[in-house]
């Protein structure tokens, strides 16, 4: 990830964080989709901006919390960005 340390701990970091992917703010080129996943080494969740080859283009841990609570937000981003 871009940094062990930055942890999303809350659903309004996530927010904007996402806000930031979507308005271009991090300098992304190509993002084709937005989702959440886990590390299959340790079993960390993250958020991550994919392009069309689904590489990762910029991701960040996420808490259990925010993971279990926030695929909504980031469901209704990723549906926002496919249209």
């Amino acid at each position: 990830m871009n940094n062990e340390l930055d942890i999303i701990d809350t659903l309004e970091e996530l927010e904007r964080f996402l806000q930031s992917i979507e308005k271009g703010g991090l300098g992304l080129q190509d993002v084709e989709g937005i989702g959440m996943a886990t590390n299959n080494a340790d079993g960390r969740h993250f958020v991550a901006a994919f392009n069309n080859k689904h590489e990762v283009l910029v991701a960040r841990w996420v808490t259990k919390e925010v993971f279990e609570n926030g695929k909504d937000i980031v469901r209704g981003v990723a549906q926002r960005n496919m249209h």
